[in-house]
């Protein structure tokens, strides 16, 4: 099925800094807990993320990441997930976080 490009423009896609990661044991697959600064305009959100085959919780700490930030909140267990983190999925379902090249302002849209 075709996206329509109005229908494109409607998502809103944001760079962010992970300030906070936590381990998710209640997640039914292995998952962080991650809390993301996306600036002044749309601030602080959490999300769960399913990285951690290629992710340790330090290595992603201060690491800037691509999220969609207009998403309904979603309920997973007693978490409330507010975005989801982008990333492209590998063959063994391990995911590869899309990441800007060098260090930008969070909240900046990408489009």
């Amino acid at each position: 099925m075709d996206l329509t490009w109005n229908e494109f423009e409607r998502t809103d896609i944001r760079v962010g800094t992970i300030i906070e990661v936590n381990d998710f044991p209640e997640a039914r697959k292995p998952a962080f807990q991650l809390t993301i600064d996306f600036g002044s305009e749309i601030g602080i959100r959490k999300s769960s993320a399913q990285i951690t085959k290629r992710y340790q919780k330090e290595d992603l700490l201060n690491r800037q990441i691509i999220a969609v930030v207009n998403f309904p909140k979603k309920q997973i267990g007693k978490f409330m997930s507010e975005c989801l983190v982008l990333g492209a999925v590998g063959e063994e379902g391990d995911v590869i976080l899309l990441a800007p090249d060098f260090k930008i302002e969070n909240g900046l849209r990408i489009g």
